[in-house]
C-alpha cells in the first residue's frame, strides 16, 4: 500500500462514496458544494492523503497539525469497510504523522456508537482518553470519544 497527496480527481471520487445504514452519516456532500463552501476537501486547513493498493484507491486520511497535536481523520472505501483496511491505513498514517509532525501526539474523535471504528483504532495503537463528550456537528449533536496515539 502506498500513499500520496489526494488529487482533485480523488476528492471528487471520495465525495461520491456512499455508506449504508447508520454509517450514512459519514456520506459527504458533493465536491462542488464543498468547493463553494470551502469545507471538507476544499478547506485549506485540511491535509489529505490517499492510500492506494494495486492502483486502487482504498481510503484516505486527513492530518491537521495543531499547536499541541495532530488531528486525524480517516475514510475507507465503503465496500472495503470491516476488512482490515482501516487498521492498515491508520498504522501507516501514524508513521506519516510522526515524520511530518515529530513529537506531536495524534488524536481523533469518534462517535461512541461506532464500535467498529473504535476497535480499529485501538488495534492500530490509539486509546480512549477521558470520558465521552457531546459535540454539535453539521448533522446534529453526537457523543464522541477522544482517542490518542503516541
Amino acid at each position: 500500500m502506498t500513499y500520496h497527496r489526494t488529487t482533485e480527481e480523488e476528492k471528487r471520487l471520495i465525495s461520491g462514496w456512499k455508506y449504508d445504514g447508520e454509517y450514512a452519516i459519514y456520506n459527504l456532500p458533493p465536491y462542488e458544494e464543498q468547493l463553494h463552501k470551502h469545507r471538507g476537501f476544499a478547506n485549506p486547513m485540511n491535509s489529505f492523503y490517499s492510500f492506494v493498493e494495486n492502483e486502487t484507491l482504498v481510503g484516505y486520511v486527513n492530518l491537521i497539525g495543531e499547536e499541541n497535536g495532530v488531528f486525524f481523520g480517516i475514510g475507507v472505501r465503503p465496500d472495503l469497510c470491516g476488512r482490515g483496511w482501516g487498521q492498515r491505513i491508520t498504522r501507516s498514517a501514524i508513521a506519516l504523522s510522526h515524520r511530518l509532525y515529530p513529537g506531536k501526539p495524534l488524536y481523533l474523535e469518534v462517535r461512541t456508537w461506532n464500535l467498529r471504528a473504535v476497535r480499529c483504532y485501538e488495534k492500530a495503537g490509539f486509546r480512549i482518553d477521558g470520558a465521552p463528550f457531546t459535540r454539535t456537528t453539521p448533522i446534529g449533536e453526537g457523543v464522541f470519544y477522544r482517542m490518542v496515539a503516541p
